[in-house]
């Protein structure tokens, strides 16, 4: 009885391992997707609030890439703003080049809604839509605001929060310029991820087709 139980317990071990997800296996601490290391995901013809569309090419010539996933109704993303503002033009284009995506689809999170925020913020950086979700779901990201760096190889360097204060109050850690500042600067980077604090991105639920006979 003994053995017939071990070989079970056996079994079932192998079938749980066997039945996790590639993905689930390489990603990252908080990114069931993406770990460090990670290629950029890249993406086509996203619509920007400029009018025109956007494709990873057209990021390629800055040493570092920082993406910031995020959206005008989250108050989480309201709060961090004028600090993505600040971020982006505290470094020349050639040397950072900042992008920020929105994939939700509420009439508050609309293109033209977008093109309102961008233009009364007066944001310098790119502010893209992505109504099909897809780019977010191959970030793995979850939260509005959520940060990805690259570095000039287009690998994942880090991802999680902007840094230690949601409101901008008390912050004590920069993670996302402590990351861009290491790239720069040859050095090594001392925090590669963190748990991303924010609204749920509002992902639409994909319905199963029937078959039909």
């Amino acid at each position: 009885m003994k053995s017939a139980y071990i070989d079970k317990l056996i079994v079932l071990i192998a079938f749980t391992l066997f039945s996790v997800p590639f993905a689930s296996l390489r990603a990252g601490e908080f990114n069931r997707v993406l770990s460090i290391g990670d290629p950029l995901p890249s993406w086509t013809d996203l619509e920007g609030v400029d009018g025109a569309k956007h494709s990873t090419a057209d990021f390629s010539e800055s040493k570092v890439l920082v993406i910031a996933f995020t959206c005008n109704s989250c108050p989480y993303a309201v709060d961090i703003e004028e600090r993505l503002i600040k971020l982006d033009g505290r470094y020349a284009p050639s040397e950072v080049q900042v992008v920020a995506i929105n994939v939700n689809t509420g009439e508050a999170d609309s293109l033209e809604a977008m093109k309102e925020r961008a233009a009364a913020k007066g944001f310098a950086f790119e502010y893209l839509f992505d109504p099909t979700q897809k780019i977010a779901r191959d970030f793995g990201a979850t939260r509005t605001p959520e940060f990805f760096v690259f570095n000039d190889d287009r690998k994942l360097v880090y991802q999680g929060s902007l840094d230690d204060s949601p409101d901008g109050t008390s912050v004590g850690n920069q993670y996302v310029i402590s990351a861009v500042q290491a790239l720069l600067d040859a050095g090594d980077i001392q925090v590669t991820e963190t748990v991303p604090i924010g609204c749920n991105i509002r992902y639409e639920r994909t319905r199963r087709s029937r078959s039909t006979e």
